[in-house]
């Protein structure tokens, strides 16, 4: 069985190979190779990874491919915790230095995170017999080497052109598993590919920065779109579904919960420039505060869990332009004067159908109402609707000017 591992090692990516693991060892295939390339990524995913390995029955071959390709970080333990360790030529690995995401770390804390993941690839090493002194290095240094170099310090197994010419290499290797010592029988294998599932693809694709962040907006929009329409319904289905979703996206990314409150604060600011009068002070700070907050949102050193600079510039003036608009327009409906019901009666004109004092007759809008007045009114006269109350009107004078 062959499976593809591209990008970063996060939940998702976890439970694609610990599956893969596992239907390998329930249908019995001879190996099952996990072709590798990724930047890294986060603690817990790698290290479940790494169990389900250890306890596998059917060899683990990780191979680091196509050329061009890393295992870096994450990727460095999980190729040498690997039954048999393989790269391309042109590839790379190493610089595993634990690095403190969605927070950054003290000295004491760094040099204690640091001597636990030595410990770990070292435990790794020696139960692989690879070379445990540049494993250390690739930690506490963040050493790198080629394939070549690779090879020859002896952290990997073997280097190979192509799936094919590793298949034939690894043949009749000796690996110890659980069940014991297992020779491989590789030489013209058939090949299986396992493919990543649809619901995986959904998450790999949602747990993206980039994505998780439009659908956070998207949440914003939908829900404020439903608040100030009550009974849309769907664009607060929508806003609702993004929002979950972004949420989740945010369980495997490090998250920095300061730019979080800075862009809820620049939606507040948004909605508060059309209610009160700044001469554009407010919407200037939420363009700020919105721009900053996307910044700091994902706090990583690596790109690859950074936002786009080209992502965050048109989501800023779309998001001031969306509010602007949509808060204006809603404004503008609760002030304009209803022209339905009988609260649209209010401020019309009338004529006086009979005399009205506490009670009488006029003629509002080609009907006739009961009214009264807090004065005398005459009949002819024309009348101004003050109120409505059940079936009666209370009207007063025109003013003549």
């Amino acid at each position: 069985m062959v499976i593809t591992v591209q990008g970063v090692i996060n939940p998702v990516s976890s439970e694609y190979i610990e599956k893969s693991i596992e239907e390998a060892n329930e249908e019995g295939m001879e190996a099952l190779v996990i072709e590798l390339d990724t930047p890294g990524g986060l603690d817990t995913s790698m290290r479940s990874i790494i169990k389900v390995i250890n306890g596998s029955e059917v060899p683990v071959v990780v191979y680091v491919a196509p050329s061009g390709a890393r295992a870096a970080s994450a990727g460095v333990f999980i190729t040498m915790a690997a039954h048999i360790a393989a790269m391309a030529p042109g590839t790379n690995i190493g610089a595993a230095h634990p690095v403190g995401i969605g927070g950054k770390m003290d000295k004491t804390m760094v040099e204690k995170v640091t001597n636990d993941a030595v410990a770990y690839i070292k435990s790794i090493a020696e139960r692989r017999g690879r070379n445990v002194e540049w494993a250390e290095d690739a930690v506490r240094k963040s050493v790198s080497v080629t394939a070549r170099e690779a090879l020859k310090l002896g952290v990997i197994d073997l280097v190979s052109r192509n799936l094919e010419g590793l298949l034939d290499k690894i043949d009749g290797m000796k690996v110890k598993t659980p069940a014991g010592e297992k020779v491989l029988h590789t030489g013209g294998a058939s090949v299986v590919r396992k493919e990543m599932g649809l619901r995986l693809k959904i998450l790999a694709l949602i747990s993206n920065p980039n994505i998780a962040y439009i659908l956070m907006l998207l949440g914003f929009y939908g829900l404020f779109f439903e608040f100030t329409n009550p009974g849309s319904i769907f664009p607060g289905v929508v806003g609702g579904i993004c929002l979950i979703l972004a949420f989740y996206a945010f369980q495997t990314l490090p998250v920095n919960y300061a730019g979080l409150l800075l862009i809820i604060l620049a939606v507040i600011l948004f909605v508060l420039e059309v209610k009160i009068t700044s001469g554009g002070v407010l919407t200037i700070g939420g363009i700020i505060s919105m721009t900053i907050g996307s910044i700091m949102l994902f706090e990583s050193p690596g790109p690859f869990l950074k936002l786009s600079i080209y992502l965050i510039v048109p989501a800023v003036l779309i998001t001031a332009f969306f509010f602007s608009v949509t808060v204006g327009l809603a404004v503008k409906a609760w002030k304009r004067k209803p022209v339905t019901g009988v609260e649209g009666l209010v401020g019309l004109e009338g004529v006086a159908h009979t005399d009205v004092f506490e009670d009488g007759m006029v003629l509002v809008h080609g009907e006739y109402w009961r009214a009264y007045s807090d004065v005398p009114i005459k009949k002819g006269e024309k009348v101004i609707v003050e109120s409505v109350s059940g079936l009666r009107i209370k009207v007063r004078k025109e003013e003549r000017r």
